[in-house]
């Protein structure tokens, strides 16, 4: 059993979307895009405890808060639905069996249902719905599920109750709340769901309640309060009949089932000496790790489980991370997960990554990762980690076409943001990721990748023909393209000749400067051309050693390339308009503007 499809409408930041989800699935966006929101729609929908939560929904959880909504003209407002519905396929012979009257078709190539039940690609599904509103007359939010056929008299519906979402196993763990509930008897914990799996029904309370009621507590003269108590009894007795029975004293609980259910919890030995403490006193990660203990008893006992967990990474070293996200693959007929780290999603295909864009209208889109050719899908599972993580998180990526630029420009960036925090900022402050196209042919190409998936696209590179320059900027929102054949030529032709010898110096006194560099240019001060020469060399030797990220993260502002600061200056001012060029040697703006 897994989902296919999600519709959401006027829940909390989503005015309206529709995710398709693979078999197994990780949310990637920025922060509030709304990765939480989709767990929650489907809790809502599918949970088989979420509806008996009080309130279900509240005015917060209504898209900018319209629970009541005024159509034009009218002084009247009615009140404003939340909409989810899911469409749930893979179903097993003993669902369609419970659900056969519900059952509709699903077609797998084109991911829509159909009103035909039989063809390559078709199987049956569940379309589920939640609605909730806000009832005036009681002054209250309320919320229902349902199935979305058959549809009944006067536009009626069959209820999906909490039994019938048990059948389809949707567990939901937020990361927030690891700590608070899983290895309590509370109900709805997962060992709560574990007894209920086993039909377990612990006849332990009314014995717990018996010794409770005869438990002493604080009665020793010497701690005093036994006097106080016989005094309060005095006291009352003078303001009450004699046959009442008052006798106040002190029991350790008010004595109700519930109230046991929420203090019960599991102790564990992990500290100095074999201390025990409750287990939401441990460290967050081996919570993490108890509770994904407890999620394996539920998979393994409900053979079907479709499980979401948010962030699994947190708290978590590397490769627990992976191992979390794998066993949970084996065990549930589907895992979604929402996740910042690159280590969790490295162990999913492409296909596997969702991408969450919202827009301003509220409108939100989920774009699976598509690799364009056989090669960019082996340069993907080759670098993920260092090429595509950081950009795949990120709002903005900015595409270089290789790794001085990758190194040199955000140093250049930080460096500017330290002088003059009032006209720059860092990359990383703008939100803005690099990747390495590894060369300029491949630029355009990476540019379309990534803006498909709804990314700010910016792209920087050496000077090319009409054509090529062209290509590239039809695939990219904004580009910058340099006026010379690669950035080590821009450096050594834009920083000042002073600056060069004082970087070419510190080398030498460093011991860094390279031996044949030395043989080679045995007077790199002699004149301007020299010392241009030797550094050229130098800075294409040195790629690897970061060598042009360590010349800008020395310059002033006013010794800063040019073309380095027009372009971070155009970057800055598109993703937050405060500034239209950068300034020149002479304080003024400069109304150079890069090639676009």
């Amino acid at each position: 059993m897994r989902v296919a499809q999600l519709t959401i409408k006027n829940f909390r930041g989503v005015h309206e979307g529709v995710l398709l989800f693979p078999l197994h699935a990780v949310l990637v966006g920025d922060n509030n895009v709304g990765k939480s929101t989709v767990l929650e729609a489907l809790d809502l929908v599918l949970g088989p405890d979420r509806l008996a939560r009080k309130p279900i929904i509240d005015e917060h959880d209504f898209y900018a808060g319209a629970y009541l909504t005024k159509a034009p003209g009218e002084n009247i407002a009615t009140p404003t639905e939340i909409v989810i519905e899911s469409i749930v396929t893979g179903l097993s012979e003993r669902q369609r069996t419970k659900f056969w009257a519900n059952m509709e078709w699903w077609d797998n190539s084109k991911s829509s249902l159909v009103a035909e039940t039989k063809g390559d690609g078709i199987e049956p599904a569940l379309k589920v719905l939640f609605v909730g509103r806000y009832d005036p007359a009681e002054d209250d939010f309320e919320g229902t599920t349902f199935f979305a056929t058959p549809q009944l008299e006067e536009g009626k519906r069959t209820e999906f109750r909490s039994s019938d979402k048990r059948e389809c196993g949707y567990l939901y763990l937020r990361a927030l709340r690891t700590g608070t509930r899983a290895l309590s008897l509370e109900r709805g914990s997962l060992l709560d769901i574990i007894l209920r799996l086993k039909d377990i029904r612990p006849n332990m309370w009314e014995n717990v309640l018996e010794r409770l009621r005869d438990l002493s507590v604080a009665e020793d003269p010497a701690l005093g309060l036994s006097d106080i108590l016989s005094n309060l009894q005095s006291a009352i007795r003078r303001y009450v009949p004699a046959e009442w029975g008052v006798n106040p004293h002190l029991r350790v609980s008010d004595l109700t089932r519930e109230h046991l259910r929420r203090t019960l919890t599991a102790f564990l030995a992990t500290g100095a000496d074999q201390h025990s403490a409750p287990f939401h006193h441990q460290g967050t990660g081996t919570i993490n790790l108890l509770v994904l203990a407890l999620l394996s008893m539920i998979a393994e006992e409900k053979h079907s489980v479709i499980f979401a967990m948010e962030e699994p990474e947190i708290a978590i070293p590397p490769y627990t991370q992976k191992r979390i996200v794998n066993q949970i693959r084996t065990l549930a007929s589907q895992a979604i997960f929402t996740s910042h780290s690159p280590y969790v999603l490295e162990e999913f295909v492409p296909t596997g990554v969702l991408i969450l864009n919202r827009s301003a209208s509220g409108t939100l889109t989920g774009t699976p990762v598509t690799l364009p050719t056989q090669k960019a899908i082996r340069k993907y599972r080759q670098d993920l980690r260092a090429r595509f993580s950081e950009a795949l998180l990120a709002r903005r990526v900015l595409i270089v076409e290789g790794f001085t630029e990758l190194t040199a420009i955000p140093a250049a960036a930080r460096r500017l943001s330290e002088l003059d925090p009032g006209t720059f900022r860092s990359l990383e402050n703008l939100g803005v990721a690099l990747f390495d196209a590894e060369s300029d042919n491949q630029v355009g190409s990476w540019g379309r990748f990534f803006r498909n998936l709804g990314k700010q696209t910016f792209a920087t590179y050496d000077k090319q023909e009409d054509a090529a320059h062209q290509d590239i900027a039809a695939n990219v929102d904004h580009a910058f393209m340099s006026s010379y054949r690669g950035f080590e030529e821009l450096i050594v032709t834009e920083v000042p000749h002073a600056v060069q010898v004082r970087f070419v110096k510190v080398l030498m006194n460093e011991g860094r400067w390279p031996g044949h560099l030395a043989t080679e240019h045995l007077d790199p001060f002699s004149n301007e051309n020299s010392t241009r020469d030797a550094l050229l060399d130098y800075l294409r030797w040195s790629k690897g050693a970061w060598g042009a990220a360590e010349l800008l993260s020395e310059c002033t502002v006013d010794e800063m390339p040019k073309t380095v600061k027009v372009m971070l200056a155009a970057i800055d001012a598109v993703v937050e308009p405060r500034m239209e060029a950068a300034k020149g040697d002479d304080g003024q703006a400069d109304t150079a503007k890069p090639e676009a």
